[in-house]
């Protein structure tokens, strides 16, 4: 019998990565749908000049993916150590402390998107001609940025009890609304752009409100009384550090990406037409690596709540082997498979739009493996509890990332581009892995070792 809940600190270890991250992975998937069927319709039915309005804000749009995600799955962290350690007052407290932090985030963005989108798009150089479908576009999106906090806080209290498939089953629901609406509001109301943003926000509010739903009568261990809304200084302090950390480690990331775009955007709208199809792609050649750090946050915040040093150990490694296979069976799939992708993505027949996109694909598969170990590291860290190290490796891929803007992309044109990234991966990899393997918690002690000696001993 199929079971909802994996045990992550008893199963065998890769049977219980690998049950957790299926649906993790599928429902990433689904997710990454919402904005690529965007792309698809609207290159199809609108035109490339359209394609790149919706490109041109990409990176607006992965910097909120990325801070509700991150922000989601820092305080689910929280909740599965407290899971972990078998303490339902704390667990109770910490989903009241999620809600209320929440919401403040929500109105926050809410305000700064009112006042400060149109101004960061002409900042980012969108070109005149499609500047106004693209605020059209992501303004929508961020007005109901609620939606999106909603959908990844409910989300990620079920993985952080071990539960990755129903919010899967949530989402395949709602992307099959979002493709249905997509197509209604562009062909048949003639709502251009503006109509693919509407379609998005309410298939997410769907997901959201089936997630709460479910949680209400099936998982009550998540529902918090009034009197845990007292939250208390220490809670809201590890939520808080958690959930920021996270969320800003992801947003300073996309923030990266959103000065990456100003380069891109000097390229004409064909090349971002081209990067915008290719990034989507990208997006879903990089979800088997997004999909193990994300159960292995959750497997390790659970086993450290247990207090499984081993375990831990050995989970990384796993996700680790798992990480460089897919890296050669990317490199393989983009090698025959990038530019029909484009192609067929885009809906252009421009050598432009065709020849820059299928390019970033080919030079980009081969790293999946380095990202891969990054995200490992990167996740365990934060599921550790370690809340500055990978917020440094972000900043990091910040700075890099100006650094291509400002010294390489001039002298290399979009092959700067292309190879910025890379670069910028393999840098961040060694600094976590080196940070990772000199943690305190992660280091076997003295009385470990002796056991292990004795072991091998009387086996030989």
């Amino acid at each position: 019998m199929f079971h909802l809940q994996v045990d992550l600190t008893k199963d065998n270890i890769f049977k219980a990565l690998l049950l957790f991250a299926i649906p993790i992975f599928i429902a990433n998937v689904f997710q990454q749908l919402y904005n690529t069927m965007d792309t698809m319709i609207v290159g199809n039915y609108l035109g490339d000049a359209s394609l790149a309005a919706i490109g041109s804000a990409s990176a607006i749009y992965e910097l909120m993916i990325g801070f509700a995600l991150g922000v989601g799955n820092g305080l689910s962290i929280v909740t599965a150590r407290c899971y972990g350690a078998n303490d339902e007052d704390a667990i109770k407290r910490s989903v009241a402390g999620s809600i209320v932090i929440g919401v403040f985030l929500t109105i926050v963005i809410m305000i700064i998107a009112k006042l400060f989108l149109y101004p960061l798009l002409q900042l980012l150089n969108t070109p005149p001609e499609i500047i106004e479908e693209s605020y059209s576009y992501i303004f929508t999106v961020t007005i109901f940025v609620g939606v999106m906090f909603a959908y990844n806080m409910c989300a990620g209290l079920l993985r952080a009890i071990g539960n990755s498939v129903m919010p899967l089953v949530f989402l395949i629901i709602s992307s099959a609304i979002n493709v249905v609406l997509d197509i209604v509001f562009i062909t048949q109301f003639s709502m251009g752009v503006q109509g693919a943003a509407v379609a998005t926000v309410i298939a997410q509010a769907i997901s959201a409100v089936l997630c709460f739903v479910y949680i209400y009568f099936k998982a009550p261990l998540l529902i918090p009384q009034r009197k845990h809304f007292h939250v208390g200084k220490q809670m809201y302090q590890e939520l808080a550090g958690q959930g920021f950390s996270m969320g800003f480690m992801m947003a300073i990331v996309s923030a990266g990406t959103v000065i990456l775009q100003t380069a891109i955007n000097k390229f004409g709208y064909l090349i971002i037409a081209g990067h915008s199809t290719a990034r989507k792609i990208n997006s879903f050649c990089m979800m088997p690596a997004s999909t193990f750090c994300m159960a292995l946050s959750t497997f390790v915040s659970q086993n450290k709540g247990a207090n499984q040093k081993e375990r831990i150990r050995q989970g990384v490694k796993t996700a680790n082997i798992i990480s460089i296979c897919w890296g050669g069976i990317a490199l393989v799939l983009m090698f025959f498979f990038a530019r029909p992708l484009v192609a067929l993505i885009s809906g252009s027949n421009e050598a432009a739009v065709l020849d820059n996109g299928s390019l970033y694909l080919m030079i980009n598969a081969p790293f999946y493996a380095v990202l891969g170990i990054l995200l490992n590291l990167r996740n365990s860290l934060q599921g550790l509890g370690r809340k500055v190290i990978p917020l440094v490796s972000s900043v990091i891929e910040f700075c890099g990332k100006i650094v291509f803007v400002i010294l390489f992309i001039p002298l290399l044109d979009y092959f700067g581009v292309i190879i910025c990234e890379p670069v910028i991966w393999c840098c961040m990899c060694l600094q976590l892995w080196f940070s990772f393997y000199r943690d305190s918690y992660m280091q076997k002690s003295e009385e470990e070792k002796e056991k292990v000696k004795d072991y091998e001993l009387n086996c030989s």
